[in-house]
């Protein structure tokens, strides 16, 4: 089938126009729908209403010359260069010369006007017309690579090189809407750049289906069929993701097979390929759209030669029916290459700066551990080495309670020392490593009442331990370890800072939902401009004086808590003593509620 090109004849002569009416007509290469007009604002009303392809002017017209006409027609109404054919009833070569300057594409003398002539000369207007066209589309396709390009080269800004891609496509390719849209590791996706208002997430359907040609690379998005159903939901998206960027077939979406992507042709494509997505419905209300053009991002995969699909580059055309070209199609693909450089490099940059800021971190962690042990190790190390030497030298003068005293200070301040590294490694691996959360059932009553009993056979006589127990406390899923070092560290907090004894309370309060508990003592307190850091490793209340400590127990306790995914606080005295309150839910290994507390 001929394309149909829309041709106008401006000329005063009727007879004049019906003879190029019957040439064109008979042209066997190209068809032609032909407007008429007999005057200069006729053909002005004319093409202010339709987009000519080409247009033969009469040079001479009864209200203005052609050249006239010519000017206005390029500046007022189609603002760019438009095909037009000059023509006149003498063959003057001053005349001649000011049409081509002007811009006209030929100029022909009616006496010596023949039907081959005529339709020659209108084929190669259009084919000069179209070539361009092309030209300028093309150097507007390499000027967006380019940008592209140059964008990635200047900024490691993802979010700002995707804008300016999608805002110099839609100009380009005249759209309504440009989007990227990335896949989640779930099901869901998200647009995250977009030429107009953006919408926040696109639900993709239980089947992400893909028909291709021969190069796939392109997709035109449209509803998909009610049948695109898969009943593995996770293997089916997995597996179609990989079908789109490698470009297979397993899911046919229309029964009209799509037309290949032909290089340099210029044929419109009704649509390229089909590209499931939804839920439809959803798709539908969003956009609106009537057509688009679809290509993957596709990045490399570590060397895997299947390339991973990171997202979708869409063009939408919603406002009327888009005949899509090749060139369209082209061009998109090779944004979506330069995109998936910039996607990439954006990934790299982002692992580098956490592997960067991990490493300062465990660094400023080890300046931490140097400072600390020195500090802290100093006392206890001293009074090792002096009970010790004081045994070595002096064993048969000392009765064997004495011997027994000064091995105590060394069993003691060995455990203080043993205690301090493995808390040490535990922050960490806390801080550094987030070991997993390992929930199990617990029954907290016992839980807590044993770790009471181990505490009262090592604190003393001047502190008493008190048990408080209300409400319900089972259905509780927690990590033991966790759940120990929380108790542990708030527990010695509690002695150690009440150096002149008295009750430590420890209250157990269970809810419908959540476990709470809080631990009170009596002592020092915590100055109010301390409370602020106190949950940060290494970090002590400025009234600790000569109580050993490294500042290292409330940063365990908080890191336990919030991988129980509960909640701290603390409340203090100066003098009067010290509260820290531990909330945390009944959570079931599913995440969800356990049936006793529903």
């Amino acid at each position: 089938m001929l394309d149909t090109w829309t041709l106008l004849i401006i000329d005063d002569c009727a007879a004049d126009r019906k003879i190029y009416r019957r040439y064109l007509l008979k042209d066997p290469h190209q068809s032609y729908q032909i407007l008429e007009a007999d005057c200069a604002e006729e053909g002005l009303a004319l093409c202010q209403k339709v987009r000519c392809d080409v247009i033969l002017l009469d040079f001479c017209l009864p209200d203005m010359s052609g050249l006239e006409l010519f000017d206005r027609i390029q500046q007022e109404i189609f603002k760019t260069s438009v095909p037009v054919i000059m023509l006149t009833g003498r063959g003057d070569e001053e005349i001649a010369v000011q049409v081509m300057k002007r811009g006209a594409l030929d100029y022909l003398v009616k006496q010596n006007l023949t039907q081959d002539v005529l339709q020659l000369a209108v084929r190669n207007a259009i084919k000069q017309s179209c070539l361009q066209a092309q030209l300028l589309k093309t150097q507007e396709r390499q000027r967006l690579i380019a940008t592209t390009a140059l964008r990635i080269r200047q900024s490691l800004n993802l979010e700002q090189i995707l804008n300016t891609a999608v805002a110099e496509v839609q100009q380009l390719l005249k759209c309504d809407r440009v989007m990227v849209y990335q896949f989640a590791p779930d099901t869901d996706g998200k647009i995250v750049a977009s030429s107009v208002e953006s919408y926040s997430t696109v639900a993709l359907c239980d089947r992400v289906g893909v028909r291709t040609g021969e190069q796939g690379s392109s997709t035109s998005l449209r509803e998909a069929a009610p049948t695109t159903t898969l009943s593995d939901r996770g293997a089916g998206e997995q597996r179609s993701r990989e079908e789109v960027a490698v470009g297979l077939s397993p899911l046919p979406l229309c029964p009209s097979a799509p037309l290949p992507l032909a290089p340099n042709s210029q044929s419109p494509i009704p649509y390229i390929y089909e590209l499931g997505l939804c839920n439809c419905v959803s798709l539908k209300e969003q956009f609106n759209t009537k057509a688009n053009l679809v290509v993957p991002i596709n990045l490399s995969n570590n060397g895997n030669p299947t390339p991973k699909l990171w997202g979708l580059l869409i063009a939408h055309h919603n406002s009327g029916e888009r005949q899509w070209q090749t060139d369209d199609a082209e061009m998109l693909n090779e944004v979506s290459v330069q995109l998936a450089i910039a996607i990439q490099q954006a990934e790299l940059l982002a692992q580098t700066q956490a592997a960067l800021a991990k490493e300062k971190q465990l660094n400023v962690f080890k300046s931490q551990i140097i400072t600390t042990v020195s500090h802290e190790y100093r006392t206890p190390l001293t009074s090792i080495l002096a009970a010790a030497s004081t045994l070595v030298k002096h064993s048969q003068q000392l009765d064997e309670s004495k011997q027994h005293r000064f091995l105590g200070i060394i069993e003691q301040k060995a455990r203080y020392m043993s205690k301090l590294v493995d808390n040490m490694l535990l922050v960490n691996q806390l801080e550094l490593e987030k070991p997993k959360f390992q929930p199990i059932s617990v029954d907290l009553l016992q839980f807590f009442s044993d770790l009471l009993e181990q505490e009262r056979e090592t604190v003393g006589d001047r502190h008493e331990l008190i048990f408080k127990i209300t409400g319900n406390q089972h259905g509780f899923w927690g990590d033991r370890g966790l759940l120990q070092q929380i108790f542990i560290n708030l527990m010695s907090n509690a002695i150690k800072y009440s150096p002149d004894g008295g009750s430590v309370e420890f209250h157990l309060i269970g809810k419908e939902s959540e476990a709470i508990f809080y631990i009170q003592d009596s002592g020092i307190g915590i100055p109010m401009a301390d409370r602020e850091n106190l949950f940060q490793s290494f970090s002590r209340g400025s009234n600790v004086d000569t109580i050993p400590g490294t500042g290292l127990g409330l940063a365990i306790a908080k890191a336990c808590v919030e991988l129980h995914s509960g909640n701290i606080t603390l409340s203090s005295e100066v003098g009067q003593g010290t509260k820290v309150t531990v909330s945390l839910p009944k959570i079931c290994p599913t995440g969800q509620l356990s049936p006793s507390s529903t």
